[in-house]
């Protein structure tokens, strides 16, 4: 099982992307698995995102308690920014 802080990171970096591009099928997706991971795997409730300049911060609930994490946005937005930069590489195959 992987740490929490790794699960967040990759469930937020796939979440930009998904939210960035609603017809992608396969971020649509991955998202939706990492998500469901997130939850069996390490019991997170009312997961929230909040962005300013510099950070990402995403709170929720574990066993009841309230925790948050935070990220840097050049290291979540990387994925979403090398997709924009080169998108032919990244076709939406339906």
């Amino acid at each position: 099982m992987r740490s929490l802080q790794d699960s967040l990171y990759n469930w937020l970096s796939i979440k930009v992307v998904a939210d960035a591009r609603p017809e992608d099928t396969a971020a649509g997706d991955t998202f939706r698995l990492f998500d469901e991971l997130l939850k069996e795997n390490h019991d997170l409730n009312n997961v929230q995102v909040h962005k300013d300049e510099v950070m990402y911060l995403v709170s929720y609930t574990l066993n009841g308690e309230s925790k948050s994490s935070r990220f840097p946005v050049e290291l979540i937005d990387s994925m979403i920014d090398q997709i924009e930069a080169e998108p032919e590489k990244y076709v939406n195959y339906k």
